[in-house]
């Protein structure tokens, strides 16, 4: 082929791994003879649009550096909410693409992100062939969500689970010190796809009686029926601890808590949630009138480092890596994925499918692991969660805080 430089970049929500697979990206770039330059794009696709291009070998000159930034969470090259328009709706935009990768002769470009950024890579990579342009785009995934369809799981997801199934535990602890009876209600991400809040049920893999209620947005709510749920299980415990996806929706559709909620949209048209905890928490103090209080796990869900997964980081790693090697090999338009082979012991494999798979597409947990009253999940689920949690990360400490990785952002000239 021609050109032989590389163009990473990162897109949609922070997760704790997505760092990772940069790293890895970096890593099978700095081991192949056939790379040259390494770029980096500042704010995914709008980098590219707006000249925010970054050369990553400044910052990177040892494993020591690739292993910082495997455990620093957020993104490091930043990202963006831009959702790139049809090739026949605005053509100009994709030469202003062609025409930067050109300029630095970019033969591979990787993305990593989540469902709309599987769209940008979609589109690239059609746009490419068709214009008789040889780059390889593969598309990496990356979403706490994990809803992306074909793929196992998504990284970034078992750092999030952990950190949420962790939280849940320690906030049951908290809620049985007192003899007061009680209500509370921990509210997790999730807009359609509810696998964080399944992630919440995992204490009970454990033992523990809490959560006693799992609410995911693929069962319809019904908030007559959750007062009814929490009233049975308070004859059961003293202390009731309910997860709830933001995304629950009554059955007509309409999210459960819109009253509690802006009704702001993001670049994409996604109504920004949260907002559930407070409105049921509302609803017990009113109609129930005991002690209640709501807690929202928030950004902790996607940056909490402090308590990664190693499988996660490990799987991260190694999907980017993956993914240069993909590239080398002549393969574009693909998206990198995990297979599972096995569930005990353990094992997945890495893959590709058509990137096309994956764009718009979202994966949600199957009605068969939640149960019939639509208020817990099944042990199926802790089948495949337990396995995504596993291990710790060395996190690398100066008086007493972590370290994180910080590029160099000077920008190239060209």
């Amino acid at each position: 082929m021609g050109f032989q430089n590389v163009l990473v970049a990162q897109s949609g929500g922070p997760t704790t791994a997505i760092n990772a697979t940069l790293a890895g990206v970096i890593k099978g770039a700095l081991e192949s003879e056939r790379i040259e330059q390494i770029y980096g794009s500042l704010n995914g696709i709008e980098g590219v649009l707006h000249g925010r291009i970054i050369d990553i070998r400044r910052s990177i000159k040892s494993q020591a550096d690739l292993k910082l930034l495997s455990v620093t969470p957020a993104m490091a090259l930043g990202s963006c909410r831009f959702r790139l328009p049809k090739y026949e709706n605005d053509p100009a935009i994709y030469k202003t693409i062609g025409d930067v990768f050109e300029k630095l002769q970019i033969g591979y470009f990787f993305y990593i992100g989540g469902n709309d950024s599987m769209d940008t890579a979609h589109k690239l990579s059609d746009y490419f062939a068709q214009t008789g342009r040889d780059i390889r785009v593969i598309g990496i995934p990356k979403t706490i969500d994990n809803d992306l369809p074909v793929t196992d799981h998504t990284p970034g997801f078992g750092c999030a689970a952990k950190y949420i199934a962790t939280a849940m535990s320690e906030i049951i602890r908290d809620c049985e010190v007192y003899l007061v009876p009680s209500v509370t209600i921990v509210e997790i991400m999730g807009r359609n796809a509810g696998w964080l809040t399944a992630a919440a049920a995992l204490p009970n893999a454990v033992g523990e009686s809490a959560p006693h209620l799992v609410y995911l947005p693929e069962a319809p709510f019904d908030a007559e029926q959750f007062l009814e749920d929490v009233k049975e299980q308070q004859r059961k415990h003293k202390c009731v601890v309910v997860a709830v996806s933001e995304g629950v929706k009554n059955p007509d559709g309409t999210y459960a808590a819109e009253t509690f909620q802006s009704g702001k949209v993001d670049a994409f048209g996604h109504k920004y949630l949260s907002g559930v905890g407070k409105y049921l928490e509302t609803l017990v103090a009113e109609k129930i009138g005991c002690k209640v209080r709501s807690i929202e796990l928030n950004v902790l869900q996607r940056c909490a480092a402090h308590i990664a997964s190693k499988t996660d980081i490990d799987e991260s790693v190694r999907i980017g890596a993956a993914a240069v090697d993909a590239a080398l090999a002549g393969e574009t338009g693909k998206f990198m994925m995990f297979r599972r082979v096995s569930d005990n012991p353990y094992a997945i494999k890495v893959e590709t499918c058509e990137v096309a798979l994956v764009a718009n597409q979202e994966k949600v947990v199957p009605k068969e692991w939640i149960n019939e009253r639509g208020n817990h999940v099944t042990r199926e689920v802790f089948t495949y969660l337990m396995p995504l949690i596993q291990g710790t990360c060395e996190i690398p400490l100066k008086d007493g805080l972590p370290v994180h990785f910080l590029f160099d952002k000077t920008l190239v000239a060209y």
